[in-house]
């Protein structure tokens, strides 16, 4: 008969488990009062039988797995009230303004439908309020960023560049400057790059903020669980998704521009030192 496969992930659980600490702590209890090794050596022999049996048990490791999720779940809440803490009260306030909308939205729900239970497309209000705070933080950092730089400066220096390499009889002259260009034409793309995603994300607040107050009007002037369910939760939740896929494609805008501002500092560092 084929043993089943060991997981240590499994065996560590099983054995922090407080049953199992409780059991040894008693056969080791009962072992010093009779000043007797056998339950000792029983304790030992039920320790092995247990983590040969449970860690490897369906049940024990779907409940060791609910266990990670639920922690993890509680370690993402923490992040994300953290988070919330660091933003500025306007955005807090907004923040704030739609968790409670969403709890007046199930209080509601149930106040005028006279149902017990909320449904389930409604409470996916509870991962909406989520993505509200995930892409107001990302928001907030991207504006600020596209803030901290001078635009305008950038796109002078780039018609500089261009004018000198017009301008220029030097053959290593005009290599730094055509470098310098293609440098700075890359961040004038970065930055338009940047801008769209701003913009994307800024409509994608704007419109949970707005399905927030729809669902809550339904609720309020519609109040039967057909009207209710016949909104577009799936099409939000697509909205989202897309502009979640869309941010990532653009994450790696701010390290190009650190980059091009390292190339750019050297390239500039070079060109005079070669004069």
């Amino acid at each position: 008969m084929e043993l089943p496969k060991i997981d240590f992930r499994y065996l560590k659980e099983a054995f922090k488990e407080p049953i199992n600490f409780w059991g040894l702590a008693g056969f080791a209890i009962v072992a010093v009062y009779f000043q007797d090794l056998i339950p000792l050596i029983a304790g030992m022999a039920t320790e092995t039988l247990y983590l040969a049996v449970v860690p490897a048990s369906p049940f024990y490791r779907r409940l060791v797995e609910r266990r990670e999720k639920e922690r993890a779940r509680k370690l993402r809440d923490a992040q994300r009230e953290a988070v919330i803490k660091a933003f500025d009260p306007r955005e807090r306030e907004a923040v704030e303004y739609l968790r409670w909308m969403k709890n007046q939205i199930y209080s509601n729900y149930k106040k005028f439908t006279t149902s017990k239970q909320v449904p389930s497309n409604i409470q996916t209000l509870d991962q909406r309020w989520e993505d509200f705070v995930d892409l107001l933080d990302v928001y907030r950092r991207r504006k600020h960023h596209l803030r901290s730089i001078n635009r305008q400066a950038v796109q002078n220096q780039l018609k500089q560049a261009e004018h000198q390499i017009q301008n220029s009889t030097d053959d290593r002259a005009k290599r730094v400057q055509q470098a310098n260009a293609e440098i700075l034409k890359r961040r004038v793309a970065a930055f338009n790059d940047l801008e769209r995603s701003v913009r994307l994300v800024e409509g994608q607040l704007q419109s949970i903020e707005n399905f927030f107050g729809l669902v809550n009007d339904q609720v309020v002037t519609l109040p039967t669980p057909e009207r209710v369910s016949a909104l577009h939760f799936e099409e939000l939740s697509d909205s989202i998704a897309m502009t979640r896929q869309m941010l990532e494609e653009t994450a790696d805008t701010f390290g190009m521009l650190d980059n091009q501002n390292r190339e750019l500092d050297l390239l500039l560092s070079s060109g005079s030192s070669s004069k």
